[in-house]
């Protein structure tokens, strides 16, 4: 028998060859031909689910709901198209709090059961099948606590669900393993005065009846299925774009990202065609745990980076490039995450830079170097120091352990590096075949290196590079490239001379900055700097009330860790109102690491109704005991 990485490889050369032996299919074409390709893969093991998809494997799904915010509980039928690859006589899905009244195999009832459940992985649902069996269906209904679903309450309620990186199985029953790729199309109903949108084909608008059809025909992995409902408007941007936000939003949401276009352009210049059709962007609830969800069609995104100058469209550039790195090449488990975020990293800056520049691009790498030394310094002194490493091993553990700026910016450094060392030309061109030949597959790092030496990287290369001590090696290598950013470089040093009393106030070019400078500047703010000289920078600029969520972010940890009490009640608000947890789990260590844990409980205790799970089990972890 072929080792998984060898018969991957194997797999992937066969659909490179009849690629280039035939013409160019369209996009359904293509989708076919991968499904027929993945469909007989076999994959790796992964830790984090129960199924058993080398077995039997799931190939489609029907998803039939009905959403009730009066109950919190969404009533559904999953009937899925299955292969029984291996002849065995059980199927095995992912379920987490899910209550399963009947399933069927083929259309006839058959008895179920329940494994063993477990704090991180669920539960096992076990249903019975024969060698020729088609098809498998569950009736379900959620829990109204489940971990991946937020009901946000209001004058018109919203819903939206969070899947990555193992919650999908709390609202769908599912192979919930990032090497199982599906299509599914989706029949859902809500209440009338709402929308409902899916990571598929959307409508744009409302329907009468409340009742909604979606297909999604390119295959994906369960963690990108994702469902929201709301009050929502659909703005048009280009011709393959457009935004959709509650209706007070929707405007200044529509002039923010009008470069969306021309990034979906940009992109497709670097790395091929954007397959998936259409890229539109959903603004949620300031509760939504992230920044952006690449779901695929819909990225999902918090209303922190609508700040009215387009100084964050950053991240909708991270998430657009997710189409490529993450949706169209997936890490085969979690241990491979930074296959999913590195890529998106390094393609994002790329497209920064076609888009608005040299030097905007490498502001934003210079605060992603400052981000990574401040993880790598954490990591190290953690219970885990392993997990500085590119590849992990997170079995037994959270995969959400592994989503730190490891996977991120390391993984764009080291990226860049060998753009640097082999010649942008030759980086794009192998990057460009990499997406194009590997296209709705998996990928795990091993497989990975062994086509990286395969087709850009010979002996010396490798080892000028140092390919061992990036991936495998805790910390830095000394090698990493260097960023140089003039911009910040000046900030640097009017922040220094500030310091040392060498420059006034009043010479603090503040107005004239951009957010990444603003940033720059607050965030490296030494122990000299006192609570009254912040209240002299907030006298002078009302930092405090700043409309960048980046800026503001900044500003309220400084002012925590120099007890600056006169912006505690914009804190409070900040943290009672936006869940995002890039911004609340730094904030509420910094209340802890500063000895100020009454103000850490006072405000969580009015915060923790409005966060997801995702958030509300970090900020829980950090309490304990506290």
């Amino acid at each position: 028998m072929l080792k998984i990485s060898k018969l991957i490889t194997l797999c992937c050369i066969l659909f490179v060859v009849a690629c280039h032996e035939q013409p160019a299919p369209q996009n359904n074409e293509r989708s076919e031909r991968s499904k027929m390709l993945i469909a007989n893969m076999k994959l790796a093991r992964d830790p984090h689910t129960w199924s058993k998809p080398n077995d039997a494997r799931v190939t489609h799904l029907h998803w039939t709901a009905s959403v009730d915010f009066k109950s919190k509980v969404i009533t559904a039928t999953a009937k899925y198209d299955i292969q029984n690859i291996s002849g065995t006589d059980l199927i095995i899905f992912d379920t987490k709090g899910l209550q399963v009244s009947a399933t069927k195999v083929d259309g006839q009832p058959v008895q179920f059961n329940m494994g063993e459940d477990k704090p991180i992985i669920g539960q096992s649902l076990n249903i019975p099948i024969k060698a020729d069996s088609k098809s498998v269906e569950i009736d379900y209904k959620t829990s109204p606590d489940a971990e991946a679903l937020l009901w946000v309450e209001g004058e018109k309620p919203f819903l939206f669900t969070q899947s990555q990186a193992i919650l999908a199985r709390t609202w769908v029953p599912c192979q919930d393993s990032p090497g199982v790729r599906i299509t599914y199309h989706a029949d859902v109903t809500v209440p009338s005065d709402l929308m409902a949108l899916m990571s598929a084909e959307n409508p744009q608008q409302k329907s009468a009846d409340g009742k909604y059809h979606f297909e999604m025909d390119q295959p994906i992995p369960s963690y990108l299925m994702a469902l929201a409902v709301g009050d929502v408007v659909f703005r048009e941007i280009g011709p393959r774009t457009g935004v959709y936000a509650i209706p007070s939003l929707a405007d200044a949401a529509a002039s923010e990202f009008s470069d969306m276009q021309t990034m979906v352009d940009e992109a497709e210049k670097l790395y091929g065609p954007y397959v998936w059709g259409r890229y539109d962007l959903l603004i949620l609830p300031p509760a939504f745990p992230f920044g952006g969800m690449e779901n695929p069609k819909l990225t999902f995104a918090t209303p922190t980076i609508i700040a009215g100058d387009k100084s964050l469209v950053s991240l909708v550039a991270h998430e657009l490039a997710h189409s490529w790195s993450g949706n169209l090449v997936t890490n085969s488990t979690w241990d491979d995450f930074w296959l999913n975020e590195g890529f998106t990293v390094y393609f994002e800056q790329r497209i920064m830079e076609a888009v608005y520049g040299r030097e905007r691009s490498e502001m934003l790498a210079t605060l992603s170097r400052q981000d990574l030394d401040a993880t790598i310094a954490d990591i190290s002194s953690s219970e885990h120091p392993e997990d500085s490493k590119l590849k992990l091993a997170l079995e037994g553990r959270s995969p959400d352990d592994g989503m730190t700026d490891i996977a991120y910016n390391k993984g764009y450094f080291f990226l860049r590096l060998i753009e640097e060392t082999v010649g942008r030309e030759k980086f794009d061109k192998f990057l460009k075949e990499y997406f194009t030949s590997h296209q709705f597959q998996v990928m795990d790092t091993e497989t990975f290196l062994d086509y990286l030496r395969k087709n850009l990287v010979d002996a010396e290369t490798e080892k000028k590079i140092n390919i061992q001590a990036w991936v495998y090696e805790p910390g830095l290598p000394s090698n990493i490239p260097s960023v140089q950013s003039a911009q910040l470089e000046t900030v640097d040093k009017i922040r220094l001379n500030w310091e040392n009393k060498k420059v006034l106030i009043a010479n603090i070019p503040w107005n004239n900055w951009s957010y990444q400078e603003r940033y720059r500047f607050i965030s490296n703010f030494s122990e000299d700097v006192t609570a009254a000289d912040l209240s002299d920078m907030d006298r002078a600029f009302d930092i405090s009330h700043t409309g960048n969520n980046e800026v503001l972010f900044a500003w309220l940890q400084q002012s925590i860790l120099k007890k600056y009490e006169p912006a505690y009640p914009e804190l409070e608000k900040f943290l009672v109102h936006v869940g995002r947890r890039k911004f609340v789990a730094p904030l509420f260590e910094s209340m802890i690491s500063s000895g100020q844990i009454e103000l850490a409980k006072n405000i969580y205790t009015k915060a923790r109704p409005n966060y997801h799970a995702v958030t509300i089990g970090t900020v829980d972890e950090m309490l304990a005991g506290k």
